[in-house]
C-alpha cells in the first residue's frame, strides 16, 4: 500500500523538526487534533548503520499507537547507509520513508546532508535510488527550492522529480534564506508544472509559513492541483492547528501537563531544561501568561513544574 495515494486531497503534514517532532509531541498534536500525517525528526542514516550509533537512531524511530500514519525522516550522504537503514523501516511500523534534502541546520550541511545535497546532485540521485531499491515502502524526498537562489529550482526539481518519488516536499525558500523571507508561493505554477510534465504521478507538497488548516485550505482553493501542505512553525502558535478549533487557556494547560506526563514515560530522549523549550507553546497570549512562563522556566524537574501549574 502506497499510504501517499490512499490520503485524500489536501493531506495536512505535520512537518519534521529537529528537537520538536519527537514520540512525546507527537501524542501532543494527536490529542489536540492530528494531522493526516506524522513525519519524525531527522534520523542520521550513518547512526543506524553503525553498531555504536543505532541505539541513538532506533530512539528517535521510535512511534507511538496514536502516530499512525507515520513517515521516517532520514538524512545523510552514503549511499550505503540509506540502503541499511531502508530495509530495517518497514519492520519498525513506519508506512513510508522521507529523504531529508533541505534542512539548514550548518552541523547536517558540513557533513554533506540535508540542504548541502542541494550542492551534489549525483550523489542525492544515487541515495535516493538506494533507499527506493532497498525497501517496499513508499520513498519521499522534502527538499528546498535551491541553496542560495530561489532560479535554482528550475534544475534541481526535475533532477528529483526524475526519480519518481512518491512525494515532493518543497519548503519554498533557499537554504540560503532560511526562514527570514516570505516563502516563495508565486512560483506554486510553476512547480506544478514541472512536477505535471516530469512526474505526475508524485504527489506535491508545499511547505514555509502556512499557519494553520484554514490556511492551508485557503491555499488549496487557489492551487487545487497540489496534494499537500505541511505545517512546521505554525504548531507554535497553536497545538490545535489541524483543526479548525480555537483552544481555551484550560485546554493548554491540560495539554502543557499532558507533555509533562509524557516525558516521565520517556525521560531517556532528552534533558528537563530541553522539554522547557516547549513551555511556550502552551503558556501564551493569556493574562498571567509571563509571569506563570517566567517560573516555569526557573524550575530544575517536572516535579517543580508540576507544583507551579497545581498552584496557577
Amino acid at each position: 500500500m502506497n499510504i501517499w495515494n490512499e490520503l485524500k486531497k489536501p493531506i495536512l503534514i505535520l512537518a519534521p523538526m529537529e528537537g520538536v517532532t519527537d514520540i512525546m509531541f507527537r501524542q501532543v498534536v494527536a490529542r489536540a487534533g492530528r494531522p493526516d500525517l506524522f513525519f519524525t525528526e531527522f534520523t542520521n542514516v550513518s547512526s543506524y548503520a553503525s553498531e555504536k550509533g543505532r541505539e541513538n537512531a532506533l530512539e528517535r524511530l521510535e512511534i507511538a499507537p496514536t502516530d499512525s500514519p507515520i513517515i521516517a525522516q532520514i538524512w545523510g550522504k552514503n549511499p550505503e547507509h540509506f540502503s541499511a537503514t531502508c530495509q530495517a523501516l518497514a519492520k519498525l511500523g513506519f508506512s513510508g520513508v522521507d529523504l531529508n534534502f533541505g534542512c539548514p541546520d550548518k552541523h547536517v550541511n558540513k557533513a554533506g546532508g540535508g540542504a548541502a545535497m542541494i550542492k551534489t546532485p549525483e550523489l542525492a540521485v544515487e541515495c535516493f535510488r538506494n533507499a527506493k531499491n532497498s525497501t517496499n515502502l513508499p520513498v519521499s524526498i522534502k527538499t528546498r527550492l535551491g541553496w542560495s537562489d530561489p532560479e535554482e529550482f528550475r534544475t534541481w526539481l526535475p533532477t528529483l522529480l526524475a526519480e519518481h518519488p512518491a512525494a515532493l516536499t518543497v519548503h519554498l525558500r533557499t537554504k540560503k534564506e532560511m526562514s527570514k523571507v516570505p516563502a516563495h508561493y508565486e512560483l506554486i505554477p510553476e512547480i506544478l508544472k514541472l512536477r505535471n510534465d516530469i512526474s505526475p504521478e508524485t504527489k506535491l507538497i508545499i511547505n514555509g509559513d502556512i499557519l494553520d488548516k484554514a490556511h492551508a485550505l485557503e491555499l488549496h482553493q487557489k492551487y487545487p492541483e497540489v496534494d499537500g501542505f505541511m505545517i512546521g512553525r505554525g504548531v507554535f502558535s497553536n497545538p490545535y492547528c489541524f483543526t479548525n478549533h480555537t483552544p481555551t487557556q484550560s485546554e493548554l494547560m491540560e495539554l502543557l501537563k499532558f507533555h509533562f506526563d509524557l516525558y516521565e514515560n520517556y525521560p531517556h530522549h532528552y534533558s528537563y531544561e530541553a522539554l522547557k523549550h516547549f513551555i511556550k507553546i502552551y503558556i501564551n497570549n493569556f493574562p498571567g501568561a509571563k509571569d506563570l512562563r517566567a517560573k516555569l522556566m526557573e524550575t530544575h524537574s517536572i516535579e517543580e513544574a508540576k507544583r507551579v501549574l497545581s498552584s496557577a
